[in-house]
């Protein structure tokens, strides 16, 4: 009897094959890479007046940060911006959950962290493997950036932020810190420590507007008159 022909992979075989041969050689990991900023720059094509929350993964529901960050979101919709997190938990949830309770679009690019589930809200989702990727996406859309309070990731964000705009690689945007008491002991140290040692530039801590106000941050992304096109 003649041999029954081998079904043929699946979609899900092929695309598991790809994505262990890239694991295992390095020359097909570009691949990878390439694929994912594709994806990322066709997905957020559409959307050209947005602003990226940044915030701490750890906050949650009822906590006033939690609150703060969600009024964020409900506040910026309400001005006719799309709000895009990081799609995590936490304050990025708070924001993605504002946003699209508001019925504006809630833009969550996610990554595989473990324990860092991606949050529900987001009503655009877009999941990503590689952090060098992610932040390129947190950035490359947004008319300005509202930090709330947050740990390393957050202080990353802010510092890649400003390095980017001071180094002429981002056009100069407007960056919000939300909550003074979090963020003004930073802003006066690197104010009396860096700026006056000579190693930043005043120009580039001048650019950041530390508030408790949220309509004051909405008014600063709506009065800036840099939206992206």
């Amino acid at each position: 009897m003649a041999d029954k022909p081998r079904p043929l992979p699946s979609n899900e075989d092929m695309d598991r094959f790809i994505i262990d041969r890239m694991e295992r050689d390095q020359s097909w990991r570009m691949f990878r890479i390439m694929g994912e900023f594709v994806e990322g720059f066709d997905r957020l094509a559409p959307y050209g007046s947005t602003v990226t929350v940044y915030g701490s993964a750890r906050v949650q529901p009822g906590q006033p940060a939690y609150e703060d960050a969600e009024r964020m979101g409900t506040a910026l919709c309400e001005a006719g911006f799309a709000v895009v997190t990081g799609g995590g938990p936490g304050a990025m949830e708070a924001a993605n959950k504002g946003a699209s309770e508001a019925g504006g679009t809630s833009i969550g690019i996610a990554i595989d962290i473990g324990g860092e589930p991606p949050n529900e809200y987001s009503n655009v989702k877009i999941n990503l493997h590689y952090f060098f990727v992610r932040k390129v996406m947190l950035v490359w859309r947004a008319s300005g950036f509202v930090l709330m309070p947050g740990g390393l990731g957050t202080l990353d964000e802010l510092f890649e932020t400003t390095t980017l705009m001071a180094t002429e690689k981002l056009e100069t945007f407007p960056v919000v810190l939300f909550g003074t008491e979090y963020w003004v002991g930073l802003v006066d140290w690197l104010r009396e420590r860096s700026v006056g040692d000579g190693y930043i530039s005043a120009e580039a801590i001048d650019r950041l507007v530390v508030t408790d106000d949220v309509n004051e941050a909405v008014r600063i992304m709506e009065t800036s008159g840099r939206r992206r096109s």
